[in-house]
């Protein structure tokens, strides 16, 4: 985890508050983090975020799967940004820990967006997991080593 190395820890946020549930989701991912993190939104610009890290700095980034659906709605290239990402991520400059959802364990969605942002989700997780030294899927609050 992130807070196992020394302070100051990078929380990059990729949320955009459009609601006010959203604003509430966002005060209190804030208020849980405490002291010793410092915050980077990035709903759109992870990579330059990323590559902007001093060299050793923690990083936390929450999370790809609303990253992924900044891009997605603003109707940006999906394939070539997470192509960036990938290659950004497969030689980080410190600790970075990745977060993202699993979505395609469900149903499959009855509109054609809700498929295009699985199918899109599960080819990015896996180009970031082909990258990643360390791969843990979280079921049921247990954490589960893939890779």
């Amino acid at each position: 985890m992130v807070t196992a190395f020394p302070v100051p820890w990078t929380y990059v946020a990729t949320a955009q508050a459009f609601d006010d549930e959203m604003r509430e989701r966002i005060a209190l991912h804030r208020a849980r983090r405490g002291d010793g993190w410092q915050t980077v939104d990035a709903p759109l610009d992870l990579v330059e975020t990323l590559v902007a890290q001093p060299v050793g700095r923690p990083v936390l980034v929450d999370c790809l799967t609303l990253w992924l659906t900044n891009h997605m709605l603003a109707g940006h290239d999906v394939e070539a940004e997470c192509a960036r990402l990938a290659a950004v991520l497969e030689s980080p400059r410190g600790p970075w820990v990745v977060v993202s959802n699993e979505v395609g364990l469900g149903i499959v969605p009855d509109n054609a967006l809700a498929r295009r942002f699985r199918d899109a989700a599960g080819r990015l997780n896996q180009q970031v997991a082909a990258v990643a030294d360390r791969v843990v899927l979280t079921v049921a609050g247990l954490p589960m080593q893939v890779k």
